[in-house]
């Protein structure tokens, strides 16, 4: 039985062959190609649960693929592979949109970890008892990951819906790093740690409307969501 339909994105035939391989033997449905373009048009022709980027492709990279699939769809999670390991280009992917980020070389074990984590995230959004939390002046619905403030509403991505959530559930009350990234990301590795930064970053502008609600570095511990009365 399919388990999910991958978008595989990737130049090097030797590393997609093996890759692809072992993908479709623990049962995912695999869309393949070698250059951005062609990505945009499977991507455009079919419904896919996930989709993995090679970073350096020909015509159109990764990072223009997966710009070009955010404005379509903020909860498919994407993944980038690449042989480029510098912070910059990894908080680059992260803020266009990339939920995760492999070196290469990787172990298809790791790989397919990611995926099955992020196959269970998107398939349902964590239920809370409280639906719809009050952030000062905003409005958060969880079922719906939507962040309205004066009729204006911001779709939210999963990542980004998940760890406003935590900050909700325990406001004024410092949220440790530690928690978050396991929680969130399933990992308290180094990287996961910078994409939890990146996302803070993003959750505080889309809440910079309100000046009463902040959410606090509390440096080398976690985050605490304050909302001001006054």
């Amino acid at each position: 039985m399919t388990k999910a339909k991958i978008l595989y994105v990737e130049d090097d035939q030797t590393l997609s062959f093996v890759t692809r391989d072992n993908l479709e033997s623990h049962g995912y449905a695999i869309d393949f190609c070698e250059d951005g373009e062609q990505a945009m048009k499977l991507y455009n022709a079919n419904h896919y649960d996930l989709c993995i980027l090679d970073v350096m492709l020909p015509k159109m990279d990764g990072f223009e693929v997966a710009a070009s699939i955010r404005e379509k769809d903020v909860d498919i999670p994407i993944i980038f592979l690449t042989a480029k390991s510098t912070k910059e280009d990894k908080i680059h992917g992260l803020r266009l949109g990339g939920d995760d980020y492999i070196t290469k070389p990787f172990s298809i074990e790791e790989l397919i970890l990611k995926i099955e984590v992020f196959l269970k995230r998107s398939g349902q959004l964590r239920l809370e008892s409280i639906e719809v939390h009050n952030i000062g002046e905003y409005t958060f619905s969880v079922k719906n990951q939507r962040l309205t403030f004066n009729n204006k509403i911001k779709e939210l991505t999963q990542r980004e819906s998940e760890l406003l959530c935590m900050f909700c559930e325990n406001r004024d009350t410092i949220v440790k790093r530690d928690d978050l990234l396991m929680k969130v990301w399933g990992d308290d590795h180094y990287f996961a740690s910078r994409s939890l930064d990146v996302f803070v970053s993003r959750l505080r502008k889309y809440l910079r409307e309100d000046p009463k609600v902040k959410i606090e570095n509390i440096h080398n511990v976690g985050y605490r969501l304050i909302i001001q009365s006054k």
